[in-house]
């Protein structure tokens, strides 16, 4: 049986792994688009901060585990994907056939319809090689323009301030970490950042950049201009699927997949950031985090062997760090009309629960570092509340008590 993996980010090295357990004769391909061994994305800012050297960025630090675990890897990108004849077209125009083949190609940043985004000197901060770069010129006291306060964007915030730039954040929405944080958690937030030497424009756009001798003149729609000597860009993402066009794979915002990661094709998988599969909650949807990529490239892999392994679903989940203040986001906190919401300005501390019928189905939580499994425990276990409803709407804070009371029956 052959098995090839378009992608080796951590959905496609945990595949090729499980894929070598399960079928210990196949021949398993892991192909990767860059120079670099299989890395992880969410280890760039560590590296930015001198935290870890390239090498800590590796998913596997052994040298040899591919080949050692007779795992043949390939670099370069794929380009075209013929079911009807099992092969993949790349770059190069060479071809690689397949019996299975699993996508697991991830996502490239947006660069959003900007004039001066091509110049020296912005970047974004997604490969290694983007790291580099940004690192020449994120000096100490340089003037840095980051654009974009959302989750990837928060990550990258707290790597630039680490290595002491002056940093003005720019962002289009009204509140940072818009997709998990609601207007007020987003105000608390920003607070906090700001009252770190952090300057923040919400519910602004950089409308251009240009070069202005040497440095970088980003204008917005609110007026007057910011000068800069680094532009990093992290206005989101989208799922890399272009090479699937006349595939017959169903693509909506990712490659649509059903609870075995299998595509509309048959003997096509995909797992990762480019897929779009079931969550938690009954829908499907791309949830970009690494947890989840994980678990896809392992259930993706046990049906390609010929297992039936069910994924049972995504929870939407984030937890992020942005200067010492912890936020976390779990489930479907909005859209409900049944809250419970506790907060302390002074002290940024907030916790939003969302309840359904007899279930807490979402939280939002500002400023806790304890608890924040049993958030989670407490949604993905489904567990009915009981009396527990009640007391938790009228003190949020008993998140602890609630799971283990009805955890016990």
């Amino acid at each position: 049986m052959k098995y090839v993996i378009l992608g080796a980010g951590p959905a496609g090295v945990v595949a090729a792994e499980n894929l070598r357990k399960a079928d210990p004769e196949g021949h398993v391909t892991l192909v990767g688009g860059e120079a670099h061994p299989p890395y992880s994305r969410m280890a760039i800012p560590y590296l930015l901060t001198g935290k870890i050297d390239e090498q800590g960025t590796y998913l596997r630090k052994v040298d040899g585990h591919y080949d050692t675990l007779g795992i043949e890897y390939l670099q370069g990108a794929a380009t075209k994907v013929d079911p009807d004849n099992g092969t993949v077209t790349m770059q190069d125009g060479h071809q690689v056939g397949y019996d299975k083949l699993l996508v697991a190609t991830g996502a490239t940043p947006i660069t959003p319809p900007v004039p001066g985004l091509d110049l020296a000197g912005v970047h974004h901060c997604w490969t290694l090689e983007d790291a580099q770069h940004i690192a020449a010129r994120a000096k100490a006291g340089a003037n840095v323009v980051l654009m974009g306060a959302g989750f990837i964007g928060c990550i990258i915030l707290e790597s630039l301030v680490e290595r002491g730039v002056n940093l003005t954040v720019v962002e289009a929405e009204d509140r940072m970490i818009a997709k998990m944080m609601d207007a007020t958690g987003g105000e608390m937030l920003k607070s906090w950042v700001a009252a770190q030497g952090v300057t923040l424009m919400t519910s602004t756009k950089v409308t251009g950049v240009a070069d202005d001798g040497g440095k970088l003149k980003v204008s917005t729609d609110k007026g007057g201009d910011l000068s800069a000597d680094l532009v990093v860009v992290s206005v989101g993402v989208k799922p890399n699927t272009d090479f699937l066009a006349g595939s017959g794979v169903e693509i909506g915002v990712g490659v649509k997949v059903d609870d075995r990661l299998q595509t509309s094709v048959e003997n096509i998988y995909a797992a990762g950031d480019v897929a779009e599969g079931p969550d938690f909650g009954g829908g499907f949807q791309v949830h970009a985090v690494q947890p989840t990529s994980v678990e896809h490239g392992r259930i993706a892999a046990l049906n390609m062997a010929g297992s039936d392994a069910k994924y049972r679903g995504s929870l939407i989940m984030n937890v992020l760090d942005t200067l010492g203040l912890i936020s976390a986001s779990f489930g479907h906190w909005m859209g409900e009309d049944d809250m419970a919401v506790m907060m302390d300005h002074d002290h940024h501390r907030y916790i939003k629960l969302a309840f359904h019928g007899d279930h807490l189905v979402g939280a939002l939580s500002l400023g806790r570092t304890d608890q924040i499994g049993v958030l989670r425990g407490l949604i993905q276990s489904r567990i009915k509340l009981g009396v527990w409803k009640d007391r938790l709407k009228k003190d949020p804070s008993r998140i602890a008590e609630a799971y283990v009371a009805c955890s016990q029956g």
